[in-house]
């Protein structure tokens, strides 16, 4: 017996029935041997931590666009938060904590830059539209090393269902689903307050009564409620009917006051211009694109390769596209 089938074997011995054990894995869609240590979730995560798309997290906006301060949060270090929540919920609930850690590891690759500007700029460019969600997905089936992740099919349903309509078909994969939420409602209110965008006493009363007045307590108290929830009725995930109103409230609130119309915006149309001249500009110049792009134009046409491309920048590599292709350069001096 190898060192995967002893933890395949722990698994079947300690986690709960209703978990998404590694050795009956739907399994993936180009068959492969299997690793004689990792289970099929541990080598998923690990594809994806190794990823590109992974590691151009760090420079991807969250809610504020290009902070000139250290502490804000980019689009990874929220993935690394709702990863803690996410397995923290697992373990407690003894639900298999591998597949969680990467579906959350891998729930926002497809993300734009300048965050959610981003994804409404392209969502208008693309005929069918587009979200990150989706993109995502495309990501870790295609994009990725020019051939995909080639991921299991429970990590790839999470990634595609953390959001929208249909839940993830694990109950690890719903895990995720609320932990972004959990994630991003706080450290959203904790950068918009360090930014000066919201004082703690704008916040609703009701709200914070209710989840607490100090980050962490939010945090614990909505984490906590998913836990006991997930242990007092087993197989449900998710929160209580008090701690879900006031979660939705809160959230309700950062959009009128964070999301949609605050300071932390203004430069969303700055971003949003950009993002259109980019796709304008490489529609109009395809062999302008790198080569490993221009190579899927035949496949993909050449809208889909541009939204691609443009979908994968990081913020200030837009920037610097943008400036090399429309802000007039210096003449050198001899």
């Amino acid at each position: 017996m190898n060192l995967r089938q002893q933890s395949e074997q722990l698994e079947r011995a300690y986690l709960s029935p209703l978990a998404c054990f590694s050795d009956s894995s739907r399994g993936r869609r180009i068959p492969e041997a299997e690793c004689s240590v990792r289970t099929v979730f541990q080598r998923d995560r690990d594809r994806i931590i190794h990823s590109k798309s992974f590691r151009r997290l760090k420079h991807k906006t969250q809610v504020f666009i290009i902070p000139e301060g250290d502490h804000y949060r980019t689009r990874l270090t929220h993935t690394l938060e709702v990863a803690q929540i996410s397995r923290t919920v697992a373990r407690a609930l003894r639900l298999n904590e591998d597949l969680t850690e990467a579906i959350a590891l891998g729930h926002d690759l497809g993300h734009t830059p300048f965050g959610h500007a981003g994804e409404a700029a392209l969502s208008k460019i693309l005929k069918s539209g587009f979200k990150h969600n989706e993109q995502s997905l495309r990501v870790v089936d295609v994009l990725e090393s020019g051939r995909g992740l080639n991921l299991t099919y429970e990590v790839r349903d999470g990634i595609l269902n953390h959001t929208g309509p249909v839940q993830p078909i694990t109950l690890e994969g719903q895990i995720v689903r609320i932990a972004d939420r959990i994630a991003y409602i706080n450290h959203d209110i904790d950068d918009s307050l360090r930014g000066g965008v919201l004082t703690v006493d704008q916040l609703p009363e009701d709200c914070i009564n209710i989840l607490g007045r100090l980050h962490r307590d939010r945090i614990n108290t909505m984490v906590l409620d998913l836990i006991n929830t997930g242990l007092q009725y087993p197989g449900k995930i998710g929160l209580s009917e008090q701690i879900q109103k006031a979660t939705d409230d809160l959230r309700s609130y950062l959009f009128k006051h964070v999301y949609v119309d605050s300071e932390a915006k203004r430069e969303e149309i700055k971003a949003t211009n950009l993002i259109q001249s980019l796709f304008s500009y490489f529609m109009e110049n395809p062999g302008h694109l790198p080569g490993e792009h221009r190579a899927w134009i035949n496949e993909m046409g050449v809208e889909r390769v541009v939204v691609d491309y443009i979908a994968g920048m990081t913020d200030r590599y837009a920037i610097a596209r943008f400036k090399k292709l429309f802000v007039p350069q210096g003449f050198p001096v001899v």
